[in-house]
């Protein structure tokens, strides 16, 4: 097995890094004080990211994207996680579920989200529904030839930025043994279509800037055209898009942490206690052999997960492996960190305790710790007919 990157790979995360450090970086502070991105940074940020040939990169060159693989999108995905959230939105990534766009779907809503002519987000959570999708409220009926939807999703990120928001919503229930059961469409609206208010969400502690904003339906009527795939297939086009926004949050879990790490290692080559640097007492030695350790192992897990989809094998059980273990590295590395800086690292004269922060969210969202362990011990178990 050869475990090395090529001489492309190796430019791409050079020219990730070299593009988080000198356009991220410096803008982080002010994001953390103000909890807000300046307008003029975000679009400094996504025209540097499409001249540079970056944006859209994880769609593939037929429909204007750099069609690089999975692997390949992971590692710029990794280097990104090294900066704040809420500016590296803007180094463009668009859903790629929009692929599943069809007819004059594909000139309204995938093309000009490639070109960086309009943004999207992505709506399932609802208040009494997160990880239990099937269990949503919020829904679309039949009337006078439209859909009406009412309902209310919240938790969706990047919203606040959005043109239009792909929306999971119930279409119908079926009745079963284990009782109802939803059918899910999946639709492309609009902002600023009548019945359709975008607003402000909740107050986060990880990401600052990053926001989580509410979507309310009021009676909005939406056409046939703007159906994502088939009615009631919902769960189709989730399953054959959404996968890899798992590998994302495994890949910036653990760039994050490699940074993290290395303010470690730096304070602890640097610090002294006693009459010698902190880091020559077992103590914290050890802790940062344990951290380096499962850094890179995490990092592995993650890139072979991708390299199984670009090989066409079968990794849902390695991508939700990767999820569960970069995300829960990811906690124990920062804390860790602090750890090593002391009461230091609680102050915001260093970034660690905005690393400690943000790594909280990243066992939550795209799927919790638990719904990962639910996914792996299902698919081992279902081998064995259990």
């Amino acid at each position: 097995m050869h475990f090395g990157l090529s001489e492309e790979q190796e430019m791409i995360v050079e020219t990730v890094r070299s593009f988080v450090e000198n356009e991220i970086y410096p803008h982080e502070q002010i994001v953390e004080r103000t909890g807000e991105v300046p307008e003029e940074v975000a679009e400094a940020i996504k025209q540097k990211t499409i001249d540079l040939g970056f944006y859209a990169c994880n769609f593939p060159q037929e429909v204007g994207g750099a069609g690089l693989s999975h692997l390949e999108f992971a590692l710029v995905e990794r280097e990104l996680g090294r900066g704040a959230m809420a500016l590296n939105h803007f180094f463009g990534r668009p859903q790629n579920i929009l692929m599943a766009c069809e007819g004059d779907q594909r000139e309204r809503y995938l093309l000009p989200a490639v070109r960086g002519e309009r943004m999207d987000a992505l709506a399932m959570t609802e208040p009494n529904a997160g990880s239990d999708v099937r269990g949503m409220k919020c829904n679309a009926e039949r009337k006078c030839g439209d859909w009406v939807v009412n309902g209310t999703k919240h938790f969706i990120s990047g919203a606040d930025h959005a043109d239009f928001v792909i929306c999971f919503i119930a279409t119908g229930e079926d009745q079963t043994p284990k009782g109802p059961k939803k059918r899910i469409t999946a639709f492309l609206v609009d902002r600023g279509t009548p019945g359709f208010t975008i607003r402000q969400g909740y107050q986060s502690v990880s990401h600052r800037g990053y926001k989580n904003m509410i979507l309310e339906f009021d009676e909005c009527r939406l056409s046939d055209e703007q159906v994502l795939g088939e009615v009631d297939r919902g769960f189709t086009v989730m399953n054959d898009w959404l996968y890899a926004t798992r590998i994302t949050v495994a890949t910036m879990s653990v760039g994050r942490a490699r940074r993290c790490f290395e303010y470690g290692l730096n304070y602890a080559a640097e610090r002294e206690q006693f009459g010698q640097k902190i880091g020559k007492f077992q103590g914290i030695s050890f802790q940062i052999a344990d951290m380096i350790t499962e850094i890179d192992a995490a990092d592995w897990l993650t890139l072979s997960s991708a390299w199984r989809l670009d090989q066409g094998l079968p990794a849902n059980r390695e991508i939700a492996s990767a999820k569960l273990y970069a995300s829960e590295m990811l906690a124990r590395v920062t804390d860790t960190t602090l750890q090593i800086f002391g009461g230091m690292g609680l102050m915001d004269d260093f970034p660690i305790e905005r690393f400690w922060r943000d790594a909280r969210v990243e066992r939550i969202w795209d799927g919790t710790s638990e719904i990962q362990r639910h996914i792996i011990s299902r698919e081992l178990l279902r081998s064995l007919g259990a």
